[in-house]
């Protein structure tokens, strides 16, 4: 189908029930880069029809994970645009107007049974080993709505208050024959489909009809959306034919799922909680059940490590590369190579990403970003010291969270120091050695304190006294860090000074017991 629209115009269109998952998130990436790459508008359109399953705080919170993210709104609530109001519950009365063009076209009908009568439906055509379930041009028949009652029945009913909904009139035994981008030509039988509700005598549309409605009226292109659309996508075929607006139909593309770690079934909600790792861009605190889900934000996540991972869960750029700024999606990005089959997450990889963005971001940008964190444990620290010890520790990093974990020694002295490595590390003869290293290291002036420096006069005394350098320089680290591991031996030596250098040998010396 050739596409009739003259933009690229894109939405993305959550319900404000709760956080944002990320595969949500993959969804409105996936939008925005498709219409930045083709010079079009995204649309942030909040669906909050359904008033019963509202979360108070959920719309900002939307608003601020695409923020986090750099998913920039051209059209929106905060933005505005020619095309609002951008929030359904502020449109209402649009969607009266065209549910009754439906209506007097004969594509929709009214149906008044009971949440009882309904149950009874079903459970009659279960016990009849009927293959029929729900509610359609069979079973329609014999229940009350538009078919069954004279026109005068129907008004009647509406006039003393009698609940209904507005069904849509699926064809009978029609073939619907759709193309999506990524997924090809889709063939469903209209037999298949049930009579969808539409509309509610509370005056609100249901997703299918607001959605329809909405993307015609805001000139909508292409509908990028999840994979769990594709049941709804023939209905939504013949609702645009029953308005008369094929010729304006978007273009469709239904996303892969993301898939668990295991690689079997969607990756949930809940499946963070369980296995350790963010399935959210930013913390959510759950006002009803107290319960509060860790975000990438809060657990040392970089935003465009973030994107760039997510990015690449279900679509492979030219060439595979892996480390693609939102500049370089925004060149490359294309549907028709975004994947068919779901794709599976990995927490591993996630870190991977993370840590390689540490890697490559300026020393400078990293302390902006770690300095509030670090004044709340060190009020007095310098600035320029944490720049310092951001470029000597951050190689060490897949979160922006292990930062005190790899630094803490570069602001405080040990408290206590690592058994296994004592154990390992600390000999009978280590505290007359350490004496002479603390001698050596008293006599370098403070002007010529440095990492090279300080490293050769060490390095002379080990080699003149044939010891191995194991001997020396592993308990040397345990009374400077209380550990094992850490940067360069004589960066941290340099970077403490002498003064605390000195102070913490002579601890160790006195404090360490085999």
């Amino acid at each position: 189908m050739k596409n009739m629209h003259e933009k690229i115009r894109v939405r993305f269109a959550p319900s404000p029930t709760g956080p944002l998952h990320i595969g949500g998130v993959r969804t409105a990436l996936f939008n925005y880069l498709f219409a930045k790459k083709h010079n079009g508008d995204f649309l942030l359109r909040i669906e909050d029809t359904d008033q019963a399953r509202y979360v108070s705080g959920a719309q900002e919170y939307i608003m601020n994970s695409l923020k986090w993210c750099g998913i920039e709104v051209d059209e929106g609530i905060n933005e505005g645009g020619n095309f609002g109001p951008y929030k359904q519950s502020e449109r209402k009365e649009i969607y009266k107007k065209y549910i009754q063009i439906l209506l007097d076209n004969k594509s929709a009908y009214y149906a008044f049974d009971t949440p009882e009568e309904l149950d009874a439906m079903r459970k009659k055509l279960e016990k009849s080993g009927s293959s029929v379930r729900h509610y359609n041009f069979q079973t329609r028949k014999e229940m009350k709505n538009s078919f069954t009652l004279s026109e005068d029945e129907v008004k009647q009913k509406i006039k003393n208050g009698h609940p209904y909904v507005v069904r849509f009139n699926i064809p009978e035994n029609e073939e619907i024959t759709v193309k999506d981008i990524i997924r090809g030509e889709i063939k469903v039988n209209s037999s298949q489909l049930d009579d969808k509700v539409l509309f509610k005598s509370d005056g609100l549309p249901t997703y299918h009809l607001a959605n329809i409605v909405d993307d015609y009226l805001m000139q909508i292109s292409h509908v990028i959306r999840g994979e769990e659309w594709l049941p709804s996508l023939p209905l939504h075929v013949l609702l645009y034919r029953s308005f008369g607006w094929e010729n304006k139909m978007p273009e469709f593309a239904h996303l892969p799922l993301l898939l668990k770690p295991s690689g079997k079934g969607k990756l949930s909600k809940r499946d963070g909680d369980q296995l350790g790792f963010p399935v959210f861009p930013l913390e959510w605190k759950d006002s009803e059940t107290n319960e509060t889900f860790t975000g990438y934000r809060e657990s040392g996540y970089l935003p465009e490590a973030f994107i760039n991972m997510l990015a690449l869960l279900g679509w492979t750029p030219e060439g595979d590369r892996e480390i693609l700024s939102l500049e370089d999606m925004i060149a490359e990005f294309d549907l028709n190579k975004v994947h068919k089959s779901g794709a599976r997450f990995s927490p591993e990889k996630a870190k991977w990403f993370n840590q390689q963005y540490i890697i490559n971001t300026p020393d400078e940008k990293l302390t902006d970003l770690l300095l509030p964190e670090i004044e709340k444990r060190f009020p007095d620290v310098d600035v320029l010291y944490v720049e310092k010890v951001i470029g000597l520790v951050k190689e060490r990093m897949q979160l922006l969270t292990d930062f005190y974990q790899q630094a803490s020694f570069f602001f405080e002295t040990p408290k206590e120091y690592n058994q296994k490595v004592v154990k390992k590390r600390w000999k009978e003869d280590t505290p007359k050695l350490m004496s002479e290293i603390y001698d050596i290291l008293k006599n370098i002036p403070e002007i010529k304190f440095t990492t090279e420096y300080t490293e050769q006069a060490v390095k002379t005394f080990i080699e003149k006294n044939e010891l191995s350098f194991g001997k020396i320089l592993n308990p040397l680290r345990l009374v400077l860090t209380g550990t094992g591991g850490g940067p360069h031996l004589f960066d941290i030596i340099s970077a403490v000074g002498k003064e605390e250098t000195l102070f913490r040998i002579e601890k160790g010396i006195r404090e360490i017991k085999k």
